[in-house]
């Protein structure tokens, strides 16, 4: 017998340490799948077996103070096509664009794509949906959608804001808020053969969708559209570039109504509202489209900055009464301007001059020269500490997204003209809502709110899941420069510039302005007004702003008569009571009326039923009837008060 030569020996031995290798190899990891991957070799083999489509949740509600909806869910349908699972693709393209009105080739494309699943349309009419889904058609599913609605179309619009595609917030509440109101997406589990066609005994498992939660605002839905019609009002009477009124609780930071007008539908947020762009829409890059819709949504009171004129020089009172460096009988001389460095700087009512007065008086002229000279005993480094205090260095802290702040010199680049103009509110930029924040401080006894909209998250069955609250900030100045603020305030309404908001019955204060834009051109200007009341205990601070009115531009005549009408609408329904003294109760049309029930009647018959309450009637759409009113039936307003007559259902 041949004896294995040692070579061919060596080879057997190693093929063997390898097999043997292998095998160990092999061992361990069977051991290893078993003791370590066996759970995640499960889950993808009842994942390729499987297949899942997301049911979409309901987007919780965002409600006003009064839990009136202002942002809602409805539910509906979407239909999908399941490639593995379709048979005819021109059939079942030709259908779906029939009944779901959309084109025949746009839909065939979608139907061919090489995807697992594809969304033909979302948001479906149930009733639609329902029909669809009995024609029994290979590969269309018909799912759970929801879709969002805005009930009240444009109101409080850039605040609110809206939701994409996806259900996920945009812009305004709905996106500060959106891990709130989103909830989690549930799905639809079918058990599939390995080419993914549904086994017909496979069963189907539903793993429901969790709810998103709803918000409480503190907006009013009643204050927002009398806002919202006063500030349209005004904009178009003027031929305005666009306007902003915001209406505040000064003690707490409560923002009742915030109204941007030119708005937009919230249920189609992406129709542009000037009917010239519109036009030429198609004609510009997606870039421009973008920028143009960005402009539309912006929100004035927030996102935008601007000089706010008159109405800082609340601000300067404020730090010169506090320092002791004035009085309210202060006397002071104004000659028409004063020359500050090398340049003259005019009062505004130059060349005339406001001649010798005090310092109350001096606000109830708005005298520019007043203020160069309040500054000026103050110097540039405390005057830059009182705006420190008064937050003009920081954003405000609303609880809505993109707030700007605001603009300013360096403290070591201002010198005697820098001061002189800042003192009645030039050469720097705020956003609105900073001025309201630093005005609240200077009437509510002197210390800082932080704005706010949001107040709690409630579940469905309207339990408290989260609660927001918002500290009262630095004390600013004193309750007494506060209280003495307050009455010289309230003295420029009496007998100042601000006397077209004068309303029988209540105590106001407040300030106009008339803000030159840069870059300073003839005609461009922003008026303004801001006021509060009661004046002796604030409980409405409210600002109106006016850009680029075309023709009169001073704040007390373009702003006053729409504060006016704001005021004397929302006061009573806010429940300031009016205080009549004997000579306004001889007063013609002087008192409140209970607005009655109109709704069912038909117009020619209301009409005179409201003038014997000396109320005004403005009648909205085509029909005979009243089938809407606002105010509601009931409400307590003021005698004069319009109310808007809807004869179409809105």
């Amino acid at each position: 017998m041949q004896k294995v030569g040692i070579k061919l020996k060596k080879k057997l031995l190693l093929f063997m340490i390898i097999f043997e290798g292998l095998l160990m190899f092999l061992a361990f990891r069977v051991f290893y799948i078993q003791a370590f991957d066996a759970e995640f070799l499960q889950e993808k083999a009842y994942e390729q077996h499987t297949r899942d489509r997301l049911i979409t949740p309901n987007r919780g509600s965002i409600l006003d103070r009064n839990m009136v909806g202002l942002a809602v869910t409805e539910s509906v349908c979407s239909v999908s096509v399941i490639r593995a699972q379709r048979k005819d693709p021109e059939y079942v393209a030709k259908t779906l664009a029939e009944m779901l009105d959309l084109d025949y080739e746009a839909v065939l494309t979608k139907v061919k794509r090489r995807v697992a699943l594809e969304r033909i349309k979302t948001k479906v009419d149930k009733e639609l949906a329902d029909e669809i889904r009995q024609m029994n058609i290979p590969g269309v599913v018909v799912d759970e959608d929801v879709k969002r609605l805005y009930p009240y179309d444009s109101l409080a619009a850039q605040v609110i804001g809206f939701v994409g595609k996806d259900n996920q917030g945009i812009i305004g509440l709905e996106s500060k808020y959106d891990k709130y109101l989103k909830g989690e997406s549930g799905k639809i589990l079918t058990h599939t053969d390995a080419s993914g066609i549904e086994l017909i005994n496979g069963g189907i498992v539903r793993v429901p969708p969790t709810e998103g939660y709803s918000l409480v605002t503190t907006l009013d839905m009643v204050v927002q559209r009398y806002t919202e019609q006063t500030i349209k009002k005004v904009v178009d009477m003027r031929d305005a570039k666009r306007g902003l009124v915001i209406v505040m609780n000064p003690q707490n930071g409560e923002i009742y109504a915030m109204a941007n007008y030119p708005g937009f539908d919230l249920n189609a947020p992406f129709e542009i509202n000037d009917p010239e762009l519109a036009a030429a829409w198609e004609g510009l890059t997606s870039e421009e489209q973008l920028d143009h819709l960005n402009r539309m949504w912006r929100n004035f009171g927030i996102n935008d900055t601007y000089e706010p004129g008159s109405t800082f020089k609340i601000v300067t009172s404020s730090a010169g009464l506090e320092e002791g460096v004035i009085t309210p009988e202060s006397m002071f001389y104004c000659k028409g301007g004063v020359e500050v460095g090398k340049r003259y700087i005019k009062c505004w009512r130059s060349p005339r001059a406001h001649g010798s007065q005090n310092f109350v008086e001096g606000m109830q002229n708005s005298c520019n020269p007043v203020f160069m000279e309040t500054a000026a005993r103050l110097g540039a480094e405390t005057f830059y500490e009182y705006m420190d205090k008064f937050g003009f260095d920081e954003k405000t802290g609303v609880d809505l997204p993109g707030e700007a702040v605001g603009i300013m010199h360096k403290l070591e680049k201002v010198g005697p003209v820098e001061l002189a103009t800042m003192s009645f509110g030039q050469s720097f930029q705020i956003t609105p809502l900073q001025l309201l924040r630093a005005v609240s401080a200077s009437i509510n006894g002197g210390y800082l709110i932080t704005p706010h909209v949001g107040t709690r998250i409630i579940d469905g069955e309207g339990l408290v899941i989260e609660e927001f609250t918002y500290e009262r900030g630095a004390s600013v100045i004193s309750e007494e420069t506060s209280a003495t603020m307050r009455s010289i305030l309230e003295s420029v309404v009496e007998a100042g510039t601000g006397n077209r908001t004068y309303i029988p019955g209540y105590r106001v204060g407040g300030k106009t302005a008339t803000s030159e834009k840069l870059p300073r051109r003839m005609g461009r200007y922003i008026s303004s007004f801001l006021t509060f009341s009661p004046a002796e205990n604030p409980q409405v601070l409210a600002l109106v702003l006016i850009d680029e009115p075309v023709g009169a531009y001073y704040g007390g005549q373009v702003a006053g008569p729409v504060m006016k009408e704001l005021l004397e609408n929302i006061l009573p329904y806010l429940g300031v009571n009016p205080i009549y003294s004997e000579k306004e109760l001889e007063m013609k049309g002087v008192g409140t009326v209970s607005v009655p029930e109109l709704t069912g009647l038909e117009v020619k018959t209301v009409k005179p039923m409201l003038k014997t309450l000396n109320l005004e009637a403005e009648t909205v759409g085509s029909g005979n009837t009243v089938v809407e009113q606002f105010p509601p039936a009931g409400e307590e307003v003021n005698q004069g008060t319009k109310v808007i007559l809807y004869t179409d259902i809105q």
